[in-house]
């Protein structure tokens, strides 16, 4: 997405001062009344684009101290290929088994949903079903700050300003920000209530790909306008004001909310037959290839745990090795014994944990063979 600079008033500029803006510190606000009044500010100085909101329980910073803000499917400081293959695989799961239900159920607009990805992303990610593209924002600097507050364990809670291309239609693609704006009053069912009480609207890059050069080309800080702390207490609000309930935001009696829940809980075991092949398949191989590299030292070697006992012994594997190894075996123990026991996160964790230890494995350990060997292991 384009990279955008906000127009600041002079008293958000001192408090910035020489920082960039996801660098410094939140501006801390202890009213709402003030709060709207320093937004009509921003609003009047960044005319260029339209304001919306998001409320968040904190500032989640970078490793470089940087506020980021990823649409869900592309958080993660490390996010290897095989985790975002997944995360894809997930998705496109929930939305075959979304079209079916809004089918079979008849649920008002099920022909249009079933035609438009956007509209099937924008209610699984409206309803959590899984990791979409898209990130939540509102148009109301209200509903932003209620749900800052209500997930919010902290004393003090976050709502983010963002300045994004006016709408033009329901679901607006602006190709020259990369963008595209859904406006999900306009594109949900009428028995999806969760979206109307929330005002909310849905954002994301036009291009949406599991491929990208950079990953900071889809964190929306390059939108952010301002941010602001706010206390995450009934002060904030002052007379004439209050937060939002949260049954008024997540209202129970609420059909989709309902076909979502049963969505969510069968497409994680729709993949996980597959992910399970994958890990047996992965720690085979990292079997073969310690009995392989032990038997350099001891060609009587036939058992994985002679192998590493006498990888352990030859420093070929090192402390925090050998508990990485050891946090695997048990793994793949509970998973061929147990697997009802395994959640479909915690496989794709350890089939990561496990690939980046073989190759960390080959890698360390090759030079510290002789070449003949070394010849000899790489012809096996």
């Amino acid at each position: 997405m384009r990279e955008i600079t906000s127009n600041l008033d002079k008293e958000l500029e001192s408090h910035i001062g020489s920082n960039s803006l996801d660098k410094s510190a939140a501006f801390p606000v202890n009213s709402y009344q003030r709060l709207v009044a320093i937004i009509a500010k921003l609003a009047f100085l960044n005319k260029d684009h339209l304001l919306f909101f998001r409320g968040q329980d904190r500032d989640y910073r970078s490793k470089a101290g940087s506020t980021t803000i990823y649409p869900k499917i592309y958080r993660g400081d490390y996010l290897p290929q095989r985790e975002i293959n997944y995360r894809f695989e997930l998705l496109h799961e929930a939305s075959k088994q979304l079209k079916h239900l809004f089918t079979i159920e008849e649920v008002d607009g099920f022909k249009e949903l079933s035609r438009k990805k956007y509209i099937q992303w924008s209610i699984l990610q409206h309803y959590e079903v899984c990791a979409t593209p898209f990130l939540d924002i509102t148009h109301s600097i209200r509903v932003a700050c209620s749900f800052a507050q209500h997930f919010s364990k902290h004393s003090n809670a976050y709502v983010y300003t963002f300045g994004l291309p006016y709408i033009t239609h329901r679901i607006t693609i602006n190709s020259e920000h990369d963008l595209v704006l859904i406006r999900l009053l306009s594109i949900c069912p009428p028995d999806a209530l969760r979206p109307y009480f929330q005002e909310g609207y849905l954002t994301g890059t036009e291009d949406i790909t599991i491929e990208y050069d950079s990953k900071t080309e889809l964190d929306f800080k390059n939108r952010l306008i301002a941010k602001f702390e706010i206390p995450n207490n009934d002060s904030f609000w002052k007379p004439g004001f209050s937060a939002i309930p949260k049954n008024v935001l997540f209202p129970s009696s609420d059909r989709v909310k309902d076909l979502c829940t049963s969505i969510k809980l069968k497409i994680k075991n729709e993949l996980m037959p597959g992910q399970i092949g994958e890990f047996i398949q992965l720690w085979t191989k990292l079997e073969s290839d310690l009995i392989s590299r032990a038997r350099y030292y001891d060609s009587d070697i036939f058992t994985l745990r002679s192998a590493i006992n006498q990888l352990v012994e030859s420093d070929q594997i090192s402390t925090d090795s050998l508990m990485t190894f050891e946090g695997l075996r048990k793994f793949r123990n509970i998973l061929v014994h147990e697997p009802k026991k395994v959640s479909p996160e915690e496989l794709l964790k350890y089939i990561n944990t496990i690939d980046g230890f073989s190759r960390a494995f080959k890698n360390q350990n090759r030079n510290n063979i002789p070449n003949s060997k070394n010849d000899h292991y790489e012809e096996e």
